[in-house]
């Protein structure tokens, strides 16, 4: 069963221009952290870094696979389901695992436990998710209390929200440019894990974690 791991990457952000490459004070380009990270996991088989530009070669190791996407997967209105879709007519596999250069910190044992979940049969995917033991209010009002008899917040019924860190999914739902199918496992990560890079402040949050930690 052949697991394929891939990691879109584009250069022209625009909110955070070159995010993908933009190194840390430690010297370390973003991009690096995630691949090092899936290298490790021995349930994938295959990496490859999806871009449209060759400079990215630059940051690439050698047991890292590269393929060249159409420059139209570039644009600010591309979607993820597009990627998806053409990656997996590019690259033949049973499972695929989509991860992201923004989410430095997510661990060798999540990205192992969703591949496995898929692996065994259970699930047809998993993505990596972010529990959470808050007040909720919806249209104004509490959603998940009564505000006559406030809960504790660890006896809330805890809501899960996607962190875009990690997809695995099975070659049919890839075939239907899906990301997530109708049975999917969630890995619970940490919060640490969980952080996403979008805006200039969470690069300088992932920046200063890494400076407390040495990693």
């Amino acid at each position: 069963m052949k697991v394929v791991a891939f990691v879109p990457i584009k250069l022209n952000n625009e909110r955070l221009p070159g995010k993908n490459i933009k190194a840390f004070d430690n010297g370390t380009p973003l991009l690096t952290y995630i691949l090092n990270t899936a290298l490790k996991v021995n349930s994938i088989d295959e990496l490859y870094v999806y871009c449209s530009s060759e400079d990215i070669l630059a940051y690439i190791p050698d047991n890292v696979k590269f393929l060249k996407r159409p420059n139209s997967l570039d644009l600010s209105s591309t979607s993820i389901t597009e990627i998806i879709s053409m990656f997996y007519n590019a690259v033949n596999a049973e499972i695929y695992v989509l991860l992201h250069a923004t989410a430095p910190f997510i661990s060798i044992e999540s990205i192992e436990n969703g591949v496995v979940a898929v692996k065994e049969g259970l699930y047809d995917s998993s993505l990596a998710v972010k529990k959470h033991h808050d007040f909720m209010w919806r249209n104004g009002k509490p959603d998940n209390y009564n505000i006559y008899n406030i809960p504790r917040t660890q006896d809330l019924e805890p809501f899960y929200t996607e962190t875009s860190g990690m997809y695995v999914y099975s070659k049919e739902i890839a075939s239907q440019n899906r990301r997530i199918g109708d049975r999917p496992f969630l890995v619970e990560v940490s919060k640490i894990e969980a952080i996403d890079i979008d805006e200039p402040i969470d690069f300088d949050i992932a920046n200063a974690i890494i400076n407390i930690t040495g990693k």
